[in-house]
């Protein structure tokens, strides 16, 4: 098994790159020690506070945003940060080369229960006609991404990452190190489990009903096939399932008012979760378009996701009227 930084040099990450994201990582071992100590470090509960979204914030939210935003504005290849914990972009180093979004935290409403939780980010390159503190640092595609992963803090401690090539998955071993465990995750085609928060059924538009009913109704529905249903309230659990023995997950419109164009973010979650799907074979879509496709129009921007096995992804967009 070789080292994450051994696999960068072999995947030929620039140094600056790849130093980045041995920072982002040592941010991540911090948190996973915090994780792992629970309620003997005195970090669970809520904090007093909520953010920019309005969602009442867990202490570990706060902690992990700190962690992270600490390292990264240590480092001088970052000139912006933004985190769905901030209600702005931060400014790092003017002359750095990198800009960071990361959610530090998935799944917070987990945390209490000891389930699972993690940390999602991306890199993009920084963009030199638009100040270290503007939000136009983050507006750009998902293609333009050069680095997504996430960290998912579970009975071990997982890494899955990609800088443009195939997604791999590192362990965190008990020398503090992550270590190659897989070197290209790959997610079959077709598929016979579906990850969704089935108790907003009534609030999914009628061919989004239907296309969920069809899975509930197996193989003596018009599927042919029995499908089970998985969904564990963090992006990062059910994506990470995906990663690793297929499925489809979806995050579908919502016509409440709040959340009838989607809960999860483009920028920090949706993103890096489409790049480390598409990466490993799967498709990642918004209705007809690829998430990787969206122009941000602002930071902290919800959208609609579906995403896994390419084959039945294909058969959502068809039940939608896209295909």
């Amino acid at each position: 098994m070789q080292s994450v930084e051994l696999q960068l040099t072999q995947d030929q990450v620039s140094p600056d790159m790849a130093e980045l994201v041995l920072t982002v990582l040592s941010a991540s071992k911090t948190i996973a020690h915090k994780v792992r100590r629970g309620a003997l470090a005195g970090v669970l509960g809520s904090a007093a506070q909520q953010n920019v979204q309005g969602e009442t914030q867990k202490n570990l939210d706060v902690i992990a945003n700190d962690i992270l935003k600490e390292a990264l504005l240590a480092s001088p290849h970052v000139r912006s940060v933004a985190s769905e914990e901030e209600d702005n972009v931060v400014a790092g180093n003017a002359q750095g080369g990198y800009v960071v979004a990361f959610d530090p935290l998935d799944g917070s409403s987990n945390i209490d229960i000891n389930g699972q939780i993690g940390t999602i980010f991306t890199i993009y390159r920084a963009v030199d006609d638009a100040a270290a503190d503007s939000p136009a640092q983050f507006a750009q595609q998902g293609r333009a991404q050069v680095c997504a992963g996430y960290v998912l803090y579970g009975p071990s401690t997982q890494l899955a990452l990609t800088t443009g090539g195939p997604s791999r998955l590192y362990t965190l071993d008990t020398d503090g190190e992550y270590l190659l465990t897989q070197a290209e995750l790959e997610i079959a085609a077709d598929c016979q489990e579906f990850s969704i928060n089935l108790s907003n059924l009534r609030h999914w538009a009628p061919t989004t009903q239907a296309y969920i009913q069809a899975l509930q109704a197996g193989k003596d529905g018009a599927r042919g096939k029995d499908f089970n249903m998985r969904w564990n309230g963090a992006m990062v659990g059910d994506v990470h399932r995906v990663l690793m023995r297929g499925g489809i997950f979806l995050y579908p419109a919502n016509t409440q008012s709040k959340l009838h164009n989607g809960k999860l973010r483009l920028l920090y979650e949706a993103n890096p979760m489409a790049m480390l799907v598409e990466k490993a074979g799967g498709k990642a879509v918004i209705g007809a378009q690829a998430i990787l496709d969206v122009l941000p129009e602002n930071l902290h921007q919800r959208v609609p996701v579906i995403l896994g096995a390419a084959n039945e992804v294909d058969a959502f967009l068809s039940a939608e009227g896209y295909a």
